[in-house]
């Protein structure tokens, strides 16, 4: 894809495909708003939300650490988090309310 920018011919080295995706209302609201704030095109956003979510840039590390450090966060509960969850599946999510 070429372009003319101030009067000089240049050349971009990645080609763009057309996606249509279908957002929420709210979705697409954050959107809006972030594109306005920041005066970036909503395309760019997206482009920047797969890069950061599914791109190689990814530290495995990181992600290894950060669920490392998250251990332990639940103290004082008789049932570990797979209980917890089973629970929830089975119907019983009141018994699990807050008072």
């Amino acid at each position: 894809m070429r372009g003319l920018v101030c009067g000089v011919l240049v050349m971009y080295s990645y080609i763009m495909l057309r996606t249509q995706i279908s957002l929420t209302d709210d979705d697409r609201r954050l959107l809006d708003e972030e594109a306005a704030r920041t005066g970036r095109s909503i395309s760019a956003l997206i482009r920047d939300a797969v890069a950061r979510t599914y791109g190689v840039s990814r530290d495995t590390d990181a992600d290894v650490r950060a669920i490392g450090s998250a251990v332990g966060a639940w103290p004082g509960r008789e049932e570990d988090g797979a209980a917890y969850v089973e629970g929830l599946r089975s119907g019983s999510r009141w018994r699990h309310a807050p008072s």
